[in-house]
């Protein structure tokens, strides 16, 4: 099915892996047809672009015929992006020319530009965009990453939780205040009430004045 194969390597284009189980093991006669993109979802998930690339190379001529093959020639970001998210995870500190070699960025680099300078333009580009939380140390040619702090372990959370209670609270007593009556309010209408009565009457008077007087 074209539709699985095209789900598989948009997932893979959205940063997910695909769930091994629903998306391969669910349809087992056509295990044969899907073991390209199982490959392939394997050599994302490593992060290696010289494993990948050899993927590609291998299967090539299926991707093709499946009209995948330009969807697919656009993941070795996501590649570089996965492979650079483990280095964090394994190291606090990893030379450049380890780095390029652990991504195989050799293999697809330029051969004037060195593997240090690929893997730090890599890397600060992966920075800027908020991959990886790390600090590139030019001088000593090495990637110190910062380290991963759960969020949940800090006082964040509580401080959020409370800042939604707050305005919460400000929200209703706002909105309570608003329905109350101005202070006296009641005195005021009754007063108002009594005079149009008063003057009611004195119209009323008058008038039974005017007809005895008629009379």
């Amino acid at each position: 099915d074209l539709s699985g194969r095209l789900l598989i390597v948009v997932q893979l284009l959205l940063g997910e892996i695909p769930n091994r189980q629903q998306a391969f093991s669910s349809l087992k006669e056509m295990t044969k047809e899907l073991e390209p993109y199982l490959a392939l979802t394997q050599a994302v998930r490593r992060g290696d672009l010289s494993v990948f690339a050899s993927v590609v190379a291998t299967h090539a001529e299926r991707f093709q015929s499946d009209n995948t093959y330009t969807l697919i020639s656009r993941l070795e970001h996501v590649v570089v992006k996965a492979g650079l998210r483990q280095l964090q995870m394994a190291y606090s500190r990893i030379g450049l020319d380890d780095v390029s070699q652990r991504l195989g960025l050799s293999t697809t680099g330029s051969a004037s530009s060195s593997s240090a300078a690929s893997a730090e333009f890599v890397v600060s580009k992966a920075i800027r965009d908020g991959v990886v939380e790390a600090t590139i140390h030019h001088e000593e040619g090495y990637v110190e990453s910062h380290d991963l702090t759960n969020i949940y372990s800090t006082s964040d959370p509580q401080k959020a939780f409370h800042r939604r209670i707050a305005y919460c609270l400000t929200t209703h007593n706002d909105a309570v205040r608003g329905m109350r009556y101005p202070p006296d309010a009641y005195k005021k209408q009754l007063e108002a009430s009594r005079g149009e009565d008063s003057v009611a009457a004195q119209k009323k008077k008058k008038k039974g004045k005017k007809g005895d007087d008629d009379d």
